[in-house]
C-alpha cells in the first residue's frame, strides 16, 4: 500500500499544473459560489400609484422607504404605469393606494392597499409579499390606535399581542450562514469523486494497469494506496474551504473543530472511493472524469439539502436522496456550524458516512479482484 501511495504522490508532484488545481479549484469554488448564490430577498425595486395624496398615505410611503427590503424607485399614475414597468423589468412591486385611503384608516375601518407583484420568480415574491403586508399591518395598527387615544376611547382599545421574536441560530437571518456550510459539502464531494477519478483510468490508457494488477499486490492495498495519495489533497482542500466560509464569509462555528475535521475526512474517504470505482469501471480518462462530475455534482447540488429543503420535494426524490452521502454530510456541517452540535446529536449521519465509505471500499476491492481474475 505504502508503495502504490508513493507512486501516486510522485504522479502528483510530476504534473504541478494538475497540483495547483487541484488545490486553487476548492478556494476558487467556495469564493464564486459564497458570493453569487444568496437567497436573500431585500431592496425590491418597487413603484407607488399614490391616489390618497394624504399624510397617513405619504407616511405609509416612507415606512417602505425606511425599509432595507425594498427601495422605491418612483411613483406612477396609473395602473397602466404600474404594468409597463413591470414588463420592461424596472420594478418587482406596485403599491397602490386608493383615496379613501387615510378616511377608512382614521375611520376605525379597514383600509385596502393594492399590491402588485410580478409573479416570474415566485419564490422571491412570496417573501416580498410577507414583508409587504407587515409594513402595511403594521402601519394600519398604529394609526388606528393612535385615533382611539385622541377620540378618548382607551377603555375600548385592544392592544395588539407584543410578540418577541427571537432567532436562535442564525440571529442576523443571513443566507450566506446557510449556504456557506453546504458548500464545503458539495465541494469535497466533487473534488474527491474528481481526484481519484482518473487513477484507475489512466493506468488502463497507459497500458500499465496489467502489470499492476499482475504484481503481489491486493486489490485492498492498490485502493488504499491510490486513495491516501490524494487523501492528503482532500484534507488541504477540506481545511483551506472550511478557513474561506470562518474567516473570508464570517459564518459562525459553533461547534468543535475536531469532530468538524473529523467527520470531513469520513466524508472524503467516501468520496475518494466513490471515485476509484468510476475510474475502476471507466476505461478511459474522459469517460471516468465525466461519470465522476455527473454523480458527484448534481446529487450534490440538488438532493443534499445544500439549496433546496428535501422536506419538499415529491416523496420519491426524499426516498432516492437517502442513498447520498452529501444529504447527510451537509446536515452535520449545518449542525456544528450553526447550531453547534455533535456526536450526541449528529451520531446517525456519522454512521451513516461510514457505512457509506465502507461499502464502496468493498465495492471497490470486489471490482479489482475481478480484473485479477
Amino acid at each position: 500500500m505504502a508503495a502504490v501511495a508513493r507512486k501516486e504522490f510522485l504522479h502528483i508532484l510530476r504534473d504541478p499544473r494538475s497540483l495547483v488545481m487541484a488545490l486553487a479549484l476548492p478556494f476558487l469554488m467556495i469564493l464564486l459560489f459564497g458570493y453569487a448564490l444568496t437567497l436573500d430577498v431585500d431592496r425590491i425595486p418597487a413603484v407607488v400609484y399614490d391616489s390618497d395624496h394624504s399624510p397617513e398615505s405619504r407616511e405609509l410611503i416612507s415606512r417602505f422607504q425606511g425599509s432595507r427590503y425594498f427601495e422605491i424607485l418612483g411613483s406612477a399614475d396609473s395602473y397602466r404605469a404600474i404594468e409597463e414597468k413591470i414588463d420592461r423589468d424596472e420594478v418587482m412591486l406596485g403599491i397602490v393606494i386608493p383615496e379613501d385611503y387615510a378616511r377608512d384608516l382614521l375611520s376605525g375601518r379597514r383600509p385596502q392597499v393594492q399590491l402588485l407583484f410580478d409573479g416570474s420568480d415566485s419564490n422571491t415574491a412570496s417573501i416580498a409579499l410577507g414583508y409587504a403586508n407587515g409594513i402595511v399591518q403594521a402601519f394600519a395598527m398604529e394609526l388606528q390606535l393612535e385615533a382611539q387615544n385622541r377620540r378618548g376611547r382607551s377603555s375600548a382599545i385592544v392592544e395588539p399581542i407584543d410578540a418577541r421574536l427571537r432567532v436562535i441560530f442564525n440571529s442576523e437571518l443571513k443566507s450566506r450562514n446557510y449556504i456557506v456550510p453546504g458548500l464545503i459539502g458539495l465541494i469535497l464531494m466533487i473534488i474527491g469523486a474528481l481526484l481519484t477519478s482518473l487513477t484507475l483510468a489512466r493506468e488502463w490508457e497507459m497500458g500499465t494497469m496489467e502489470q499492476l494488477l499482475s504484481t503481489p499486490l491486493r486489490p485492498a492495498e492498490v485502493a488504499l494506496g491510490k486513495m491516501s495519495a490524494y487523501f492528503i489533497l482532500g484534507v488541504i482542500d477540506m481545511l483551506l474551504t472550511i478557513a474561506a466560509g470562518v474567516w473570508i464569509f464570517q459564518v459562525p462555528q459553533r461547534g468543535s473543530y475536531i469532530f468538524l475535521v473529523a467527520t470531513g475526512c469520513l466524508f472524503l474517504i467516501g468520496a475518494l472511493f466513490w471515485g476509484i470505482l468510476v475510474s475502476a469501471l471507466a476505461r478511459t480518462q474522459l469517460m471516468a472524469y465525466q461519470v465522476a462530475m455527473l454523480t458527484s455534482f448534481l446529487p450534490a447540488f440538488l438532493l443534499s439539502g445544500f439549496v433546496f429543503a428535501i422536506e419538499n420535494m415529491p416523496v420519491p426524490i426524499q426516498v432516492v436522496s437517502h442513498i447520498f452521502p452529501t444529504r447527510y454530510f451537509v446536515t452535520i456541517l449545518k449542525g456544528i456550524f450553526l447550531r453547534g452540535v455533535g456526536m450526541e446529536v449528529l451520531y446517525i449521519q456519522v454512521l451513516f458516512l461510514a457505512l457509506y465509505a465502507a461499502v464502496i471500499f468493498l465495492i471497490v476491492v470486489k471490482k479489482l479482484r475481478q480484473k485479477v481474475a
